[in-house]
């Protein structure tokens, strides 16, 4: 099988983090996610939670006690950024694996055999999955899918220069609905045994 790269990028509540862990099973593969938050918290002194927290906000209120000259709040989100790019950049020289959000779809647009997927679901299918899968309250969902979109839509247009979903930039939009993850994901690695093929 050759090498080859997958992005996803996905709305709040549409389970794209679990589709791409069980296509990482399907395929054989790698995926990072919090692992690359791990890595920028490590590469640059600071707790994970405060990474997590900040890399896709536009206020920050943590992250400048840790400069003490006085760093303005967009140049240290530019400093996780560049981090992050680093580090995308290397995994996906490494071997093939798949990526999960922070602008990777960006980053290795032009890149060979390099896919990118976004996931969505129907706003009330987004909410029962918050409340039966991630084990949320019906008002914290709301309150997330409405918050976390819009952070990772902000950070994202900031970076990449489109939104997450623009189809311009995809070469796959897929209903996790239709299928469920496992459905999803077993239908993403056909297609990618049928392009870099199979192992």
């Amino acid at each position: 099988m050759e090498k080859f790269t997958i992005t996803i990028t996905r709305e709040f509540g549409s389970l794209g983090r679990s589709i791409a862990k069980e296509l990482s099973r399907e395929l054989g593969v790698e995926f990072y996610d919090r692992d690359i938050v791990e890595e920028v918290a490590k590469q640059l002194n600071l707790p994970v939670s405060t990474v997590s927290d900040e890399e896709e906000k536009s206020k920050h209120s943590f992250l400048p006690r840790m400069f003490p000259l006085g760093t303005d709040e967009t140049y240290i989100q530019d400093i996780i950024f560049d981090v992050q790019k680093g580090i995308i950049l290397d995994l996906a020289k490494k071997s093939s694996c798949i990526l999960v959000g922070r602008c990777s779809d960006y980053l290795l647009e032009k890149e060979k055999n390099n896919i990118n997927i976004f996931v969505y679901a129907p706003y009330e299918k987004r909410l029962e999955n918050c409340v039966n899968t991630l084990g949320m309250t019906e008002s914290e969902a709301k309150r997330m899918i409405v918050s976390v979109d819009k952070a990772r839509n902000a950070y994202h247009k900031k970076y990449a220069g489109y939104l997450p979903g623009d189809p311009e930039h995809k070469n796959l939009m897929i209903d996790s609905s239709l299928l469920g993850v496992t459905g999803t994901a077993k239908l993403i690695a056909e297609i990618v045994n049928q392009l870099y093929g199979e192992s």
